[in-house]
């Protein structure tokens, strides 16, 4: 896949393009039709989902020139915002100066939660629990003997009190178990379900909520990389203003949960484009990382940014990730399927390794952009084509009214409508925008 063709890519036709990524991947015929308009039939989505009429399509693109662990990875993306993927790509291009992403995640280990109410001494009833803690073990194991036999299972017991709380003391016990391959939701709720009554016979209360924790903080996924300083600098901007400029940019998110929240956005715009293209909960995945981004007390930044001693610009990110390449979406949908194999995902974990590498490439995309020429700019040529559409343009008249619209900075769709009836009644290009007119 070598950076020369990767420049190339966007030039490529969609057809071109298809058969490029699926000569790489190996993709069969029934692959490639899988991620065309008719991927996903209405009988599969009457399966999936309650009160089906139709289908909803999302644009998926590839990804290039990631390289992580020293794999070379075609990522899929599932997004419907412009400039994600290309940003994702070129900073994923910059970062191999410096040997690509560097990422490891954690055993896949969730959480399960049981709420134990109804308890007259909440310390008595925990010292029970932590006694019994082997038995608890081993009657969960039997729950799921498939899990057992793949290495999973049951790791841990914990027991957490709450003393003062709007219902009175309560126990929260958590279940942790190891759950492979898969995200493991039903897995474990299935297990706090049949482990209840235990918990119950043990402390004499009542288990009120049976329910997997989304805050995954067991399931880390961390990246890493470096930028060469002399890959930094572009047009005017030297190399030791962009690094300089994306780490003050990061700094700001630091130490304030107002830019901390779009900052962690921009995190997510790669990570969710990838968990929805390969059938991922992409709800959960959110949910988990922005508890984590204030698991200190106060909101802030799931990333940071340096320099090395040799004054390249160093970058490291780590979120909660549960991710699955079984059950679920993950088998339900044919374009998940092939999407899966285009990104070459051997289990969770270096699913998960890809999903936080992306992550913190499109991170790069938006700090550089926010430090040097504004993040509307890019964003802007490519959003000009949508605007260009909703307007009515078809076919080569798209592209000549999205330039048009760029060249003169004003990306709306009142503008591109006037441009169009210029256009329409033989003024190529328009008439330019007055003065005042933004």
């Amino acid at each position: 896949m070598g950076d020369r063709a990767a420049v190339k890519f966007y030039n490529l036709s969609i057809e071109e393009r298809l058969r490029q990524i699926a000569g790489q991947a190996g993709l069969t015929a029934g692959e490639r039709s899988a991620l065309g308009p008719e991927g996903l039939s209405l009988a599969q989505a009457d399966a999936m989902v309650e009160n089906v009429v139709g289908v909803y399509g999302l644009p998926l693109g590839i990804a290039q020139n990631f390289l992580v662990n020293g794999r070379e990875v075609l990522v899929p993306m599932v997004i419907e915002e412009p400039s994600v993927v290309a940003g994702a790509s070129f900073m994923a291009k910059l970062a191999r100066t410096g040997g690509g992403f560097f990422a490891e995640a954690d055993a896949p280990e969730m959480i399960g939660q049981m709420q134990v109410l109804g308890l007259a001494d909440l310390d008595s009833a925990r010292e029970q629990l932590l006694a019994r803690k082997d038995e608890l073990l081993a009657r969960a194991a039997e729950i799921d003997p498939v899990l057992e036999r793949l290495g999973g299972g049951p790791r841990d017991i914990e027991v957490r009190p709450f003393y003062d709380t709007p219902v009175g003391p309560f126990l929260v016990v958590h279940l942790i178990d190891d759950v492979r391959d898969a995200m493991g939701a039903n897995a474990v709720n299935t297990a706090v379900e049949r482990l209840a009554p235990l918990v119950e016979a043990i402390t004499g209360g009542r288990v009120h909520l049976r329910i997997l924790s989304n805050l995954a903080d067991r399931r880390l996924a961390r990246a890493r990389c470096t930028i060469r300083l002399e890959a930094l600098g572009f047009g005017d901007y030297s190399p030791w203003e962009v690094r300089d400029g994306i780490i003050a940019a990061w700094a700001f998110a630091a130490v304030d949960p107002y830019r901390a929240a779009t900052h962690n956005k921009g995190i997510m715009n790669g990570v969710d484009a990838v968990v929805v293209a390969t059938g991922n909960d992409w709800r959960a995945v959110e949910a988990g990382a922005h508890a984590y981004a204030a698991r200190g007390g106060r909101y802030t930044s799931l990333s940071t940014w340096g320099q090395d001693g040799s004054g390249n610009l160093t970058g490291s990110l780590e979120i909660p990730l549960a991710v699955g390449i079984v059950g679920g979406a993950t088998k339900v949908h044919p374009a998940a399927r092939a999407a899966l194999k285009i990104l070459g995902a051997a289990n969770a974990s270096s699913l998960a390794e890809v999903i936080v590498s992306v992550g913190l490439a499109q991170n790069l995309a938006a700090l550089r952009a926010l430090a040097t020429e504004g993040i509307q700019r890019g964003h802007m040529s490519l959003h000009a084509r949508q605007v260009a559409i909703a307007a009515g343009a078809q076919g080569d008249t798209i592209h000549r009214l999205a330039e048009q619209l760029v060249l003169e900075g004003m990306v709306r769709i009142d503008r591109a409508e006037e441009i169009l009836r210029n256009m329409d009644a033989g003024k190529p290009g328009g008439q330019p925008a007055q003065p005042g007119m933004e």
